[in-house]
């Protein structure tokens, strides 16, 4: 299986949420597509980078604003993948 090349974006945002979100690596790694080792390495990654930084960046209200963002975009993201689920299996039925 290929190795996907995610985005320092999309590593930044992973990071983020798995550390704010509250919810176990596990789950923030599952419902993100990547791997429970992978969000690991890029925490691990992030507070190396962090080391010896006194003031962590961006506000605390800056970040509970970006928490309910990235909940509301994962309720979406779990409700279309329902919908792709269900019309995967009627397709399917279809044969």
């Amino acid at each position: 299986m290929a190795h996907k090349k995610h985005s320092s974006d999309f590593k930044r945002e992973a990071v983020k949420l798995a550390l704010i979100s509250g919810l176990p690596r596990e789950a923030v790694a599952t419902d993100l597509g990547i791997g429970k080792s992978t969000l690991g390495k890029w925490i691990t990654q992030y507070r190396q980078r962090q080391k010896g930084a006194s003031e962590p960046s961006g506000s605390t209200d800056d970040l509970q604003r970006e928490l309910a963002r990235l909940q509301r975009e994962n309720k979406i993201l779990r409700e279309e993948r329902e919908i792709l689920k269900k019309a995967t299996a009627f397709f399917a039925s279809q044969k």
